[in-house]
């Protein structure tokens, strides 16, 4: 009985759980919901619902046609924007970000939602105890650990294929993607530092220790293990990076100092 149980765990056969919270880590019953939801002590993932708010949302009929004057080119900007500024403040300030995800849903309980899966869960807990005291936007922070770890379970398969009949008020994620360029900026970056990072240990000076037993290595004549340790430590990390990424950046964080929202 026991290994059933496990086995159907937060599927939509577990009539104690809620699947959708397990899954998408929202449920649009919320504390209405007849199944319960488990809010994880320690996750990689945190979420900040209704963070993210998207002008054209606000002036879209039910069938996802848009009312306002917004254009396309411009929505992407903006939307670029508020992205780079969340994941550079979250990840300067708190830890190395693995991925961060925005809802483009309509619904009040995926609207606007921020997912940001951390490489570790203390930086996650971290985030979570300082983001409720801060504001953004001119709105209040509320954030909370998440049970979502695979983005790919929570995310709508036929609207990555275009083809989701129920639009914005799907109950599953309709992610909204960075563009291309942004993309290569803010996970290029963590890859370079990674690099810079393995750089310098290979490059650092000996310690006390290490001197030592490198005489007694000399005395012993091991020195091709030593020669595949260095070999070793000078392999880590990755390439990344488009050009001319750097100066837009810069700008970028300049207009975010003089507009002081975070």
């Amino acid at each position: 009985m026991a290994e059933y149980l496990a086995s159907i765990f937060g599927t939509e056969k577990d009539k104690v759980n809620c699947s959708f919270y397990f899954k998408i880590g929202a449920c649009r019953h919320g504390d209405r919901c007849s199944r319960l939801h488990n809010k994880p002590t320690f996750s990689q993932t945190i979420l900040m619902p209704n963070l993210y708010r998207n002008p054209q949302n606000s002036a879209q009929t039910a069938d996802g046609s848009h009312l306002s004057n917004i254009s396309d080119v411009e929505m992407q900007e903006h939307y670029d924007n508020f992205f780079e500024e969340v994941f550079t403040e979250l990840e300067e300030k708190y830890g190395e970000i693995e991925e961060m995800n925005v809802c483009d849903n309509l619904g009040d309980h995926l609207v606007g939602n921020v997912y940001v899966k951390f490489r570790y869960e203390e930086d996650a807990e971290k985030a979570v105890k300082d983001l409720n005291n801060r504001w953004f936007n001119g709105q209040p922070i509320h954030a909370e650990l998440s049970p979502v770890t695979d983005f790919r379970e929570a995310c709508c398969r036929q609207y990555e294929m275009g083809e989701c009949t129920r639009g914005g008020f799907c109950n599953f994620m309709h992610l909204k993607p960075i563009s291309r360029e942004l993309r290569r900026e803010l996970y290029g970056r963590r890859r370079r530092r990674r690099r810079s990072r393995s750089r310098e240990r290979s490059r650092s000076p000996p310690t006390r220790g290490s001197r030592r037993s490198r005489s007694h290595e000399r005395g012993g004549g091991s020195r091709r293990s030593r020669s595949r340790e260095r070999g070793g430590r000078g392999k880590a990390g990755g390439g990344g990076g488009g050009g001319g990424a750097g100066s837009r950046s810069r700008s970028r964080s300049r207009s975010r100092e003089r507009s002081g929202r975070f």
